[in-house]
């Protein structure tokens, strides 16, 4: 009997080969990963996202537009001309969880910092029809009603860079005082519009 009778015949260890197959293959894209620096520097610029813009993300996280919205622009020709320059990692370093994806029922936002007014966003967030009459994104009106009050933004800085975010001891101070009161649209809209601004110059 030759010896890949034996595996296709015993289907356990056939599923244990694979397993190691699999496992050797992912480590061996993985890990250097680590150590590119590429992958584990921020691009040049990049400054942790400020008390407003940290705020909207968690909104951006909450309402589940990143469920629908991927921010990762591939190197294609035909995305990098839609969206523009294509995501690299360095961008993302002070992001967690990251907002990576491959799903797109509506357009990829990691390009989308600037590209629109902030009224425009607005107009959007609070009604999609008006400004995009095909549009199947649900309305967000609440987020005009509903305002921050900042009570756990330094604790949210604080954790954050305990995982490697630099956040300094001033700007975690009074972070909290800097979103009290301001609306969630406008938390998300400031977020929105600093999304993949460093690179967009190079499309």
């Amino acid at each position: 009997m030759k010896n890949h009778d034996i595996v296709e015949k015993n289907i356990g260890l056939m599923t244990v080969l694979v397993i190691v197959a699999i496992s050797f293959g992912g480590l061996v894209e993985i890990v250097p990963q680590f150590f590119l620096k590429e992958t584990t520097e921020p691009v040049a610029g990049l400054k942790p996202l400020g008390p407003l813009e940290l705020e909207g993300r968690d909104i951006y996280i909450r309402e589940g537009c990143h469920v629908c919205h991927t921010q990762m622009v591939r190197p294609l020709r035909a995305e990098v001309e839609r969206y523009g320059h294509y995501s690299v990692a360095g961008e993302s370093v002070y992001e967690h969880p990251f907002l990576w994806g491959s799903k797109r029922t509506g357009p990829d936002l990691a390009r989308v910092g600037g590209r629109y007014s902030d009224d425009w966003h607005k107009v959007h967030l609070f009604n999609p029809r008006i400004v995009v009459p095909e549009s199947n994104m649900p309305a967000f009106p609440w987020l005009y009603d509903n305002t921050l009050d900042g009570k756990h933004t330094e604790a949210k800085m604080r954790g954050l860079r305990k995982v490697g975010v630099p956040y300094t001891d001033e700007d975690i101070e009074g972070a909290g005082d800097k979103v009290k009161g301001v609306t969630e649209m406008d938390a998300l809209v400031a977020y929105l519009q600093q999304l993949g601004t460093l690179l967009k110059e190079k499309r």
